[in-house]
């Protein structure tokens, strides 16, 4: 009976931290780092908030937490060519809400010093390093922020200030016109969108 009591609580955790994962991800897209409690997370959750602190620390490691799970998900099941790709096909789907929402959680909370630093490091640092590889131009560093800038403009534009004729338009058209402009960049870039 006291080897089960172990992995039972294992189970739990594992569970409890994922519940806090998934609501921390929801409230900071909805909201923004800002506007988010981690009483609103435990919350969502259904747990106490003192789980929250000992599984992540405090909100800000759970916001680093959030944008680094997405951007490494992405980042290591798929070919460098084919990131930003992927990474546009995410942007792009509206009713998909748990591949957006780490876009809208860092850009609904860029305008906080400590969200805009986790943002900095943890989608800079993957995406930097995955796309610098598709390209071998001496000034490969400011290619690829270029095209981070690019991103979250787009991501901007379409999902928070909800510009026409972006919101509305054909996602895949959009995606294969972002690839091609990029391409002049990044020139081992995929240019087809994902679906």
């Amino acid at each position: 009976m006291t080897s089960e009591a172990p992995e039972h609580r294992r189970r739990d955790a594992a569970a409890t931290k994922a519940a806090l994962l998934r609501a921390a991800q929801e409230l900071f897209t909805e909201r923004g780092y800002e506007r988010t409690t981690v009483r609103d997370i435990a919350d969502r959750a259904g747990v106490n908030q003192a789980l929250l602190f000992r599984y992540f620390g405090n909100k800000e490691d759970l916001f680093h937490v959030v944008l680094a799970t997405e951007s490494r998900v992405l980042v290591t099941e798929s070919p460098p060519e084919q990131v930003l790709a992927k990474t546009l096909a995410r942007m792009m789907r509206e009713t998909d809400a748990e591949h957006e929402s780490v876009w809208l959680a860092a850009l609904r909370s860029s305008g906080h010093d400590s969200a805009a630093d986790a943002i900095r490091k943890q989608l800079g640092q993957d995406y930097l390093r995955v796309l610098g590889s598709l390209t071998d131009a001496e000034d490969a560093d400011l290619r690829v922020d270029l095209v981070l800038a690019w991103l979250v403009g787009l991501g901007m534009l379409r999902s928070v200030v909800r510009k026409e004729p972006l919101v509305s338009g054909d996602p895949e058209a959009i995606a294969r016109l972002m690839l091609k402009a990029v391409s002049v960049l990044l020139e081992r870039v995929d240019t087809d969108p994902v679906g």
